[in-house]
């Protein structure tokens, strides 16, 4: 199998690419390497996928054009995005480029090489300002709260608007806060082990009090990678729980585990991994912040006979562990 992945130097987009390369498909990997975050540690990443000669990576922002590979790719995998609820306040043209105008090229890309499914990443923060929980797929999402997420959903409203045209086959997956090893500089997780290990406060907003279902990253590519396989078809629910169109074969999937976690639980799981004391601050709640996030699994377990199960204990001793490999400390 061929799969095209974009954003394949980022977190999830690496991972993903190197357990197909494992499996021994062909990975077309694209990614822009803006300098969002630090571009080294996007080498890093790059570096360890063309280790396998069943990888080819190309740099280039989506928004530039769609044709940047020959070859016809079997499944396109959409994961380049700009990231990030915060940073989405100062910079919101970053994310009108890269999220709708970069998704369009991909579209084009997919529409045009009639692959055999369209794969493309949201973010459990299109459910906004929505507090029935846990949440579930064929919830209302019409409030976002930041740009990032508005963006995200207008992801998920045009690659349906493509499935209905053009009879792509179309999943869009909405992460919960993932983490783990070759995370990203700007998730909490890192801030919190990099400050600590420099003998720095750490910054704890809404005072702790907020709750994430946190994924760990190999469930989350595993997950995926079982996906990948089921594209959707029009008049084939998996149950009342699906969120399969009555229009075209597109649905969306939440993919986390259903166990929210609070933040202070969580800072303790990383004390005890680096067996460093953290220095706590406490902070009022940033502004585009939701008090919590907690998916309901049933649609993934129904398709894929699968769910998040890793626990943050073992979770985060794996990225601290990585982490210390990494930067010596």
């Amino acid at each position: 199998m061929r799969v095209l992945v974009t954003g394949a130097a980022g977190f999830i987009g690496f991972h993903l690419s190197r357990r197909l390369l494992a499996e021994g498909c062909q990975v077309d990997g694209l990614d822009g390497m803006t300098p969002y975050y630090d571009v080294t540690l996007k080498a890093a990443r790059w570096a360890e996928l063309y280790k396998s000669p069943l990888f080819r990576g190309k740099v280039a922002m989506l928004e530039n054009g769609a044709e940047v590979f020959a070859d016809k790719p079997d499944v396109i995998v959409h994961l380049a995005a700009q990231a990030g609820v915060r940073y989405s306040l100062e910079n919101p043209r970053a994310y009108v480029d890269s999220n709708l105008l970069g998704t369009y090229n991909v579209m084009e890309l997919a529409r045009s090489r009639a692959v055999s499914h369209f794969l493309l990443a949201s973010t459990s923060s299109v459910y906004g300002a929505n507090t029935a929980m846990p949440f579930r797929e064929t919830d209302r999402t019409d409030h976002p709260l930041t740009l990032y997420a508005a963006t995200k959903k207008a992801t998920e409203d045009m690659a349906h608007s493509y499935a209905h045209l053009w009879k792509i086959p179309t999943t869009a997956f909405r992460f919960f806060t993932v983490y783990g090893p070759w995370g990203r500089p700007d998730m909490a997780l890192f801030k919190f082990v990099a400050a600590t290990l420099k003998g720095e406060p750490i910054e704890v907003y809404g005072r702790g009090e907020m709750k994430r279902d946190f994924t760990y990253i190999d469930d989350l590519v595993e997950a995926v990678r079982r996906l990948m396989d089921l594209p959707p078809r029009e008049g084939e629910p998996a149950g009342p729980m699906d969120s399969l169109s009555p229009a075209a074969p597109y649905r969306v999937v939440n993919i986390g585990g259903g166990q929210p976690v609070g933040l202070l639980p969580f800072i303790d799981a990383i004390e005890r991994a680096l067996g460093v004391p953290i220095q706590r601050r406490m902070r009022e709640m940033q502004k585009g912040d939701v008090p919590a996030t907690w998916a309901a699994p049933d649609l993934l377990r129904a398709l894929t006979g699968y769910v998040p199960q890793t626990e943050v204990e073992p979770g985060v001793r794996a990225f601290v562990d990585w982490y210390r490999g990494r930067y010596g400390a």
